[in-house]
């Protein structure tokens, strides 16, 4: 494999739910370089490579963008295969993007590797299917957690009708919902929080809009964490409510 660098998505947490094309590149690395949120399970596949790790967490001291891109140049132009590890998906809401277009302007050939987002994986864990034919046309993924602080288009967000797969979202639950409601979405709008998705120790609690702050508090939900918002979070309590009565 030519020197270059792999920008490799981990999925959410599950080791099982690595793709092949991850664990080849991760194989086949001279270094890598791991977020936090990277399950440490998943460098078994790291066979003879340096791993460095370059954690970036809210809330929690982080290894600067900056220095990580340079990082990954200087591995780059001695020659060796890089790969930098990500949780989820790298470009969605993991940087991806951005450090693919730094390493090109600079020469460096980068290849992208898609991994499972949490916001699929974890709502699939709780039997939340994210779009149902009748129920829900479309899923829409946002961060509650901007760069600049600026805020999203809330109402738009409510008005249009998808499932809404909130990220980095548990210290803004009560803006969330304000914001939410001041948009128009139901105050009865089912909502699921799915924390550690994925992973053996996830926890899921549901509830709705309306009520939702308080119950992510008497739960004791803590990053990361995942909302899935709209009217399939109920879905798979309905079918087991039916399931029940039918028996």
């Amino acid at each position: 494999m030519n020197a270059k660098v792999w920008l490799v998505g981990a999925g959410p947490g599950d080791p099982e739910l690595l793709t092949l094309k991850a664990v080849r590149a991760m194989n086949c690395a001279d270094v890598v370089l791991i977020d936090d949120l990277v399950n440490p399970q998943v460098l078994e596949h790291c066979t003879a490579a340096r791993v460095i790790t370059v954690g970036k967490r809210g809330g929690c001291r982080s290894t600067p963008q900056d220095f990580i891109h340079r990082l990954m140049l200087r591995y780059a132009r001695q020659g060796k295969c890089v790969v930098r590890l990500k949780g989820g998906d790298p470009c969605i809401f993991g940087r991806g993007g951005e450090e693919a277009m730094w390493l090109r302007e600079r020469g460096v050939e980068v290849e992208l590797v898609n991994g499972i987002t949490a916001g699929l994986a974890g709502a699939t864990n709780c039997a939340i299917p994210l779009t149902l034919r009748g129920v829900s046309r479309g899923v829409t993924l946002v961060t509650a957690h901007t760069q600049d602080d600026s805020s999203l288009n809330w109402r738009a967000l409510a008005e249009g009708g998808t499932t809404l797969v909130i990220y980095m979202g548990v210290a803004k639950l009560e803006e969330l919902r304000q914001q939410l409601l001041e948009g128009g979405m139901a105050a009865d709008m089912p909502v699921a929080m799915i924390e550690n998705a994925s992973l053996p120790q996830q926890r899921e609690y549901r509830s709705h809009l309306s009520q939702m702050h308080e119950d992510a508090q008497a739960f004791a939900l803590k990053s990361p964490a995942i909302l899935v918002i709209g009217s399939v979070a109920a879905t798979s309590q309905a079918a087991s409510v039916a399931a029940a009565a039918s028996a």
